[in-house]
């Protein structure tokens, strides 16, 4: 069997695979390349870069399995893969503390205006009454997707006090009370929440889940974080809604388009960003 890895992964899954099987780690190839050479391969590997688009799977002859190095599939086209006979896998526990934790360190930057303070002063500028934060504890946060990512967030924001609630459908009231959860409907979590984190995968039912209409549902002194997948917040409407005060800030790791080099949240201070962080720590790879 021969394997392609189109995406960096840790070099002890590099190191599993190559005990079973052929494998040949290719990165950085453009879609015409991957196309081009994916006909000779069995199964391909990807994490969240490649977009495995029906074109793509045509092309796979031989293919037989794609493996997702992470949770999120939007990147692959899961229904020409099962027109095809083609297994979807994916590693959905692989990252979720690493997840968990960039997220709460981006609700803690939000909270401590740790960016702007830290290029403030590096720039020669002592400017203590500029940043004054807010604290964590006794405040609502509101999680949208109470999943694995989701559930741990509120594990750890429990222990900071904070007052936890969370809309998912698919989670029974058992097991959000058992967390220390209250189940709500999105809008009065929009209504409620000091701070909204997202942890939903990216479908046609989340997609534009958080538009214009829900963020004018919220508290100006709301901040909002989405460190799960570009489109489910409308970004053109979380820009307007921080740039009019609306939104008092976000935090934002994941884009409608990625590799984001040009995005209209990039022009916003209060919104702060990073590129797709959330999973990128030595345990996160090694484990997905």
């Amino acid at each position: 069997m021969r394997v392609l890895i189109a995406d960096p992964v840790a070099e002890e899954g590099i190191e599993a695979l190559r005990a079973h099987a052929a494998v040949d780690v290719k990165t950085g190839m453009s879609r015409d390349e991957l196309v081009a050479a994916i006909g000779e391969y069995d199964a391909l590997v990807v994490r969240s870069e490649t977009k495995v688009t029906a074109e793509v799977i045509a092309a796979g002859k031989k293919l037989q399995v794609i493996g997702r190095a992470g949770v999120g599939v939007d990147n692959i086209d899961v229904e020409a893969a099962t027109a095809k006979g083609i297994v979807v896998v994916n590693a959905p526990g692989g990252n979720t503390t690493s997840a968990a934790e960039h997220t709460i360190a981006m609700m803690l930057a939000l909270a401590r205006h740790i960016p702007q303070a830290n290029a403030r002063l590096k720039g020669g500028e002592w400017r203590r009454s500029d940043f004054m934060g807010t604290e964590l504890r006794n405040k609502t946060l509101g999680i949208v997707g109470l999943g694995n990512v989701g559930s741990e967030v509120a594990r750890r924001c429990g222990a900071m006090e904070m007052r936890i609630i969370a809309y998912d459908p698919l989670v029974s009231a058992d097991y959000a009370r058992n967390m220390g959860v209250e189940l709500v409907s999105l809008e009065e979590l929009l209504q409620k929440a000091d701070f909204i984190t997202l942890h939903t995968p990216l479908t046609d039912k989340t997609r534009g889940l958080i538009g214009a209409r829900e963020l004018a549902r919220v508290k100006p002194t709301v901040r909002i974080i989405n460190c799960a997948r570009g489109g489910i917040i409308d970004e053109e409407a979380l820009f307007n809604a921080v740039e009019g005060g609306k939104v008092a800030g976000a935090a934002v790791d994941v884009f409608t388009q990625e590799p984001a080099k040009d995005n209209i949240l990039f022009g916003c201070d209060r919104i702060l960003v990073t590129p797709h962080l959330a999973a990128s720590t030595a345990e996160a790879q090694a484990g997905a």
